[in-house]
């Protein structure tokens, strides 16, 4: 076992021996940040970022019941249920390929992407992509299984039906899209604006959605772009909230060469609703310039990030990497977004 997933799998046994969330409601980001750290080659500091994020970690919740093939549907969305759906994930993935388990359960989970503000969502992507870069261990596949089940039990859906039918680019849509009434609100109590705000579901579907799988690959790609880069202009409207934005579609389109293509199509579209409602909740009105990004690399922005230590700048800072690496000469607003969540976010959040 070389050094990088040695320490993963070290760090995420750790982990799954504390719930998904603390404080009633907070997520617990150290798998989804572990990973991150570990993927862009700073496994040195996994353990000790994760000795100080472990403090405000709480125990794993106490079973309820067993759920099985013909009970699961009334446990889905039940927050009470996180540690019986933890346990069923985790008994598939030791029976059957972990690939199969995901492609039965990706489409009755994703409808259900908006719970916990997506962190559900975006930490099986990261889970994903532990499994496809370093190998199928058990702690990597029990990290899956984990995720699936925070999924399962936040599942929550969006009170409005987005279907895009329209023809506008990712930055477009999203450039266009309203903001609700009163955004210094919970994620719960946003999306419960979303359908009285005007304009919000002509814009949504105003989105093009090609039928292609490998077309529907380049327009995930540029609304994970479109979303990091908007950061960098309107980030300032919530700074940790607006990061979600950017790295819920990230982690779907991280998961993509995983599941059947005939998943890619569906996952573009909740992807973009889940982007549009987050935009709308917590972008801020007006755009400001964000810091300069001209004349750093992208691993000093990552080395950056890392030190500030708060998961919400690491896992953003990762995203934005990816945005940068996938442009044709880099990106410097994509680094500028990344630069923009580390002067936004303070240390302590």
């Amino acid at each position: 076992m070389d050094t990088t997933s040695g320490t993963l799998d070290e760090a995420l046994q750790r982990l799954h021996g504390h719930g998904p969330e603390f404080r009633e409601y907070l997520s617990n980001h150290g798998p989804m940040t572990v990973e991150a750290l570990a993927h862009r080659g700073r496994g040195d500091a996994v353990h000790r970022w994760l000795d100080t994020y472990e403090t405000r970690l709480e125990d794993v919740p106490p079973p309820r019941s067993r759920i099985t093939g013909a009970t699961w549907r009334e446990a889905l969305g039940d927050p009470l249920r996180v540690t019986d759906w933890t346990a069923y994930f985790s008994h598939r993935v030791t029976v059957q390929p972990w690939r199969e388990v995901l492609a039965e359960w990706w489409p009755r989970l994703l409808p259900g992407i908006a719970g916990a503000a997506t962190h559900p969502a975006i930490r099986v992507g990261h889970a994903v992509r532990a499994l496809t870069t370093l190998g199928e261990d058990a702690p990597r596949r029990s990290e899956l299984a984990h995720a699936l089940g925070y999924w399962a039990a936040r599942h929550t859906t969006l009170p409005v039906t987005v279907d895009p039918a329209g023809r506008a680019a990712p930055a477009e849509a999203l450039a266009a899209l309203p903001r609700i009434a009163e955004q210094n609100v919970t994620p719960l109590r946003g999306y419960a604006q979303l359908p009285g705000t005007r304009g919000w579901s002509a814009t949504a579907d105003s989105l093009y959605v090609p039928d292609s799988p490998e077309a529907v690959r380049e327009q995930l790609t540029a609304l994970v772009r479109a979303a990091t880069l908007n950061y960098g202009a309107y980030g300032h409207g919530d700074g940790i909230m607006m990061v979600h934005a950017a790295t819920a579609p990230n982690a779907v389109l991280r998961t993509l060469p995983a599941l059947p293509q005939e998943l890619w199509r569906p996952s573009l579209v909740v992807a973009w609703a889940a982007t549009a409602a987050i935009t709308s909740l917590y972008a801020a009105h007006t755009p400001l310039s964000p810091p300069d990004a001209s004349s750093v690399t992208a691993g000093e922005v990552f080395e950056r990030a890392a030190a500030h230590g708060d998961a919400h700048v690491i896992k953003f800072a990762d995203t934005a990497l990816d945005v940068a690496a996938g442009a044709e000469d880099g990106d410097d607003r994509a680094l500028s977004a990344a630069l923009n969540a580390v002067h936004l976010i303070g240390s302590g959040d």
